[in-house]
């Protein structure tokens, strides 16, 4: 199994990301603490976590066929954001994204999240789901839009090195089925 190395939308296209990418990622979201607030990883404060990110993602291509993407304007050809599948062992995978502060509120995430799913059902995953702070109603809204359902027997509590570095928050998680679609 192989996800698709490039998906387009109407308005954006998810990418496999190059190393070349790095200062962008860092530039456009991965350095701004507001985009960054909610998300499980530290903020990039330099070019080599930006890259460290990328030979993350180069990993988990090469091992599980499928990883993160970044997000790129079909407009202007300027990144947006990022995005992904991590791959689990039992046809299940995480997703989620996160968007530069001047992508936000353009429905943007949606059209994202909605391309993920596509993906996912593509390459035959049995279901997808997303965790997300308990306080970050944007996400939960997108997530509930794009046909996510909340798990409320789930409960489990994860770091968010933004808000509170070392200690655990409440997350909620949400899923979806892909086996009907």
């Amino acid at each position: 199994m192989r996800a698709p190395s490039q998906v387009r939308t109407e308005r954006l296209i998810l990418a496999e990301p190059r190393p070349e990418d790095a200062a962008a990622i860092l530039e456009r979201y991965a350095g701004d603490v507001e985009v960054t607030r909610y998300l499980g990883w530290p903020t990039h404060r330099s070019l080599a976590d930006s890259e460290g990110f990328l030979a993350f993602g180069t990993g988990q291509w090469a091992a599980r066929g499928a990883g993160p993407y970044l997000v790129w304007s079909r407009a202007d050809g300027r990144l947006i954001g990022s995005t992904g599948l991590v791959l689990e062992d039992d046809g299940r995978a995480m997703t989620g994204y996160v968007l530069a502060k001047d992508s936000w509120g353009q429905g943007y995430a949606t059209e994202i999240l909605r391309a993920i799913v596509g993906v996912a059902t593509a390459v035959g995953l049995s279901s997808l789901y997303a965790l997300c702070h308990t306080e970050h109603r944007a996400s939960q809204r997108v997530l509930e839009k794009c046909g996510f359902d909340r798990d409320r027997s789930w409960t489990a509590q994860a770091e968010f090195p933004n808000l509170a570095p070392g200690v655990l928050q409440d997350v909620v998680c949400y899923r979806m089925a892909l086996e009907e679609k």
